[in-house]
């Protein structure tokens, strides 16, 4: 893909179905009790992997349009799939359907392709293993084989590491535990999975304390299918939102987004570093928060302020810090980035795709174990590897909007894996 500076963004866009939302809503739909209809499902690779793998697992789902219409089985109603399900590039796939599949009394094996293989899962088949489980795998990496248990064990767990995908594990498990299941976490991570459980009727406790929070769900719980909308993706809207920002001449409105508290922290970081956003119409859809966000170009990145990002706010906004390092690119005193060493094992390793590439087009960039800084700087075309990876395609498709010459985006079509249209639906936009 071929990508050259851009005058202005205008228009107005809905977006593909928020992706971690339509993983647990297809997960969650299918262990209800009856028919649920989700509107606005993602169109992403990653969902469609965990719709295929349901459905080897003996679920009846129909896709027409952005709609899914899942015929529940109930959460023990899974039969064992013939061979392999293959979570493809998708490590929320793999992640949550091992809690689901832990609490089912047949064996599975979790696959999918190299990228996925490479990346961590011990930190799921450890509470798995505690709550009963068996699990093999190659040195913790995938394929994962898991012999499940019919009733589990139920645990309270803290989590190593800020992960709402090992938060999800452990609850999703806690569905087939003999009692409760409780995960304590000390730093706040996205809530989808609490969210809607508690819309298919699960009763879900949350205790705030001073240090942490616990989440606890009950193993006699039932699930009750209930129709869905699935809100616009914050993480696809976030590199509209950057590219709007600092494009003078710039007017770009996007409807129907999710704005879960969880996930916000991109529009408060872009309009802390004095971007020209407002947020309308906050409301709620089907439990989850949703806002339309108006972004005005100008903003020069003079005088921007609050330039460091780290602490509790990084695992919020993990899947942004990509298209944050271009922004950081056009502001005064640049961007530094701490405290995210887990973008090292994502499907690429960010932070040095971050820091090859943006040296590339010209700018000034540190490495740092977990994180980086970049200063303000004039980008220039240059020939871009995506590492097979859909958010570093994206982010420098918006860095080529606003380098100097052509940007050419090698491996783009990575970007499927979250946002399909995404060429087209930004070409669609600038002017």
């Amino acid at each position: 893909m071929k990508i050259n500076r851009a005058q202005k963004l205008q228009g107005e866009l809905r977006l593909p179905g928020d992706k971690s939302i339509s993983h647990r809503a297809a997960m969650l739909a299918s262990l209800a009790e009856g028919t649920t209809v989700v509107e606005n499902f993602g169109t992403s690779a990653d969902c469609s992997a965990t719709v295929k793998c349901l459905r080897s697992l003996g679920v009846k789902i129909e896709h027409s349009d952005l709609a899914l219409t899942v015929y529940g089985v109930g959460k023990n109603g899974l039969t064992p799939a013939t061979g392999p399900l293959d979570c493809e590039n998708s490590g929320t796939t793999m992640r949550l359907m091992a809690g689901i599949l832990a609490g089912h009394d047949f064996e599975s094996t979790l696959n999918g392709d190299d990228s996925l293989r490479r990346r961590p899962m011990k930190r799921v088949i450890g509470p798995l293993m505690e709550m009963g489980a068996e699990i093999e795998s190659d040195d913790g990496r995938a394929p994962l084989r898991i012999i499940g248990k019919p009733r589990l064990k139920a645990i309270n767990y803290v989590p190593e590491a800020a992960s709402a995908q090992l938060k999800s594990c452990v609850l999703l498990a806690g569905l087939n535990a003999e009692g409760q299941t409780s995960v304590i976490e000390s730093v706040p991570t996205r809530d989808h999975t609490e969210r809607m459980l508690r819309w298919f009727g699960v009763d879900v406790e949350i205790t705030d304390q001073s240090d942490s929070t616990t989440i606890s769900v009950s193993g006699y719980a039932r699930l009750k299918a209930r129709d869905l909308s699935v809100p616009g993706d914050i993480s696809s809207a976030a590199f509209f939102i950057v590219a709007a920002a600092f494009i003078e001449g710039s007017d770009l409105r996007l409807r129907d987004v999710g704005f879960n508290r969880s996930r916000r922290a991109i529009v408060e970081v872009i309009s802390r570093l004095g971007a020209d956003i407002t947020v309308e119409n906050e409301r709620e859809v089907s439990n989850e928060p949703v806002a339309d966000i108006a972004v005005r170009g100008g903003f020069s990145g003079e005088r921007a302020g609050n330039n460091v990002i780290s602490g509790s706010v990084v695992a919020n906004l993990i899947d942004e810090i990509p298209i944050l390092a271009i922004a950081g690119t056009q502001i005064d005193g640049g961007l530094e980035v701490r405290g995210a060493k887990e973008l090292r094992v994502k499907e690429s390793d960010r932070i040095e795709a971050i820091v090859k590439n943006l040296r590339k087009m010209g700018a000034d960039i540190i490495e740092f174990d977990d994180g980086f800084k970049v200063e303000r700087s004039k980008l220039r075309g240059a020939v871009i590897e995506s590492f097979w990876d859909h958010r570093i395609a994206m982010a420098f498709a918006i860095a080529g909007l606003f380098a100097e010459g052509e940007t050419e985006i090698r491996g783009a079509e990575s970007a499927a894996v979250s946002f399909p249209g995404f060429f087209d639906t930004l070409a669609g936009v600038i002017y």
